[in-house]
């Protein structure tokens, strides 16, 4: 195959990957093999400093479950009134599809600005996608209240500074998704032509 080849290859994984919602993400997920692809890609990024500035928690089997339970049981003690139903979809939440990367920061030195270390992160997130992708599987980005709940991240392993960067949930699509409006480039891309067409920001004095 052609450089040229490859290349189209490439820009038709970009032009083509589209996420799908976790409860579509049924089984089979990626085999030992496929998983190590996933996780040297998602790694492949970025990084000043070279401070590799996130970890990857990699959740599949019977560990998918012992999540629940930890999210359950959180949820449950911060929510007394949660209906049962709410309850055992909190317990099942990890478990929507066979794989769950769980991506978080690691930030241990200041000598690059902490946003960079995220952006950092965030590209691993992305690159996880795109490979997941590659390999004929799909996958879903999310950031549910989990993400975002100090408890969580204590029973994670987290530490105190650490932030999650989200869960990437990883099968094959149980049901194939309906490609999406996305923006129009002249919505979102602007050329630089010496600020004539530009609108500035109201500055705030």
């Amino acid at each position: 195959m052609s450089a040229v080849c490859n290349s189209n290859v490439v820009i038709d994984l970009l032009l083509t990957r589209r996420s799908l919602v976790a409860a579509k993400i049924d089984k089979p997920g990626p085999s030992p093999e496929e998983l190590e692809t996933i996780l040297r890609c998602a790694t492949r990024v970025p990084d000043h400093g070279k401070l590799t500035p996130w970890r990857i928690l990699v959740v599949q089997g019977d560990a998918r479950m012992d999540v629940g339970r930890i999210w359950c049981d959180v949820f449950k003690r911060k929510n007394p009134e949660a209906t049962q139903e709410q309850i055992n979809f909190e317990n099942e939440r990890p478990t929507r599809a066979p794989l769950m990367l769980v991506v978080s920061t690691k930030i241990e030195s200041d000598r690059v600005p902490e946003w960079e270390q995220i952006l950092s992160g965030a590209a691993v997130c992305q690159n996880a996608l795109i490979a997941a992708h590659a390999l004929g599987y799909h996958a879903q980005w999310l950031s549910e209240w989990p993400n975002y709940d100090d408890d969580i991240k204590f029973e994670m392993g987290l530490s105190p500074e650490d932030k999650f960067l989200g869960f990437i949930y990883i099968g094959t699509a149980s049901e194939v998704p309906v490609e999406r409006n996305r923006p129009e480039l002249e919505e979102v891309v602007t050329y630089w032509d010496g600020c004539s067409g530009l609108k500035k920001p109201t500055r705030v004095e």
